[in-house]
């Protein structure tokens, strides 16, 4: 069993806020696809990195779903849908393997 987390923006690059139906459609989509999904929305997460000597910075949601196999085509098809839709240069896809206690 794995634990899929996918961090998102909540931002595009402008500082527009990301249109809710990007949100939402993802969020049936997984639903659908994996029987439930857990989004981390209420208070944003902040991601820091280092470009070129400067910080930036973007605040997050995470989502997660537990799934029982890793589809990896499905997640890489989904990661590149992604950083199309929400306009940006990666979206990070992470998983962990789990052990339900």
């Amino acid at each position: 069993m794995h634990l899929v987390t996918i961090l998102l923006p909540i931002t595009r690059s402008d500082g527009s806020p990301q249109p809710r139906t990007l949100f939402a459609k993802l969020r049936t989509e997984l639903i659908e696809r994996f029987g439930g999904v857990t989004f981390f929305s209420r208070a944003p997460a902040e991601g820091l990195w280092e470009d070129e000597g400067k910080v930036e910075h973007d605040q997050i949601v995470l989502v997660e779903v537990l799934v029982q196999s890793l589809e990896r085509h499905y997640w890489t098809e989904l990661r590149t849908r992604l950083e199309r839709d929400f306009a940006q240069d990666e979206i990070l896809i992470r998983a962990s393997a789990v052990e339900r206690l």
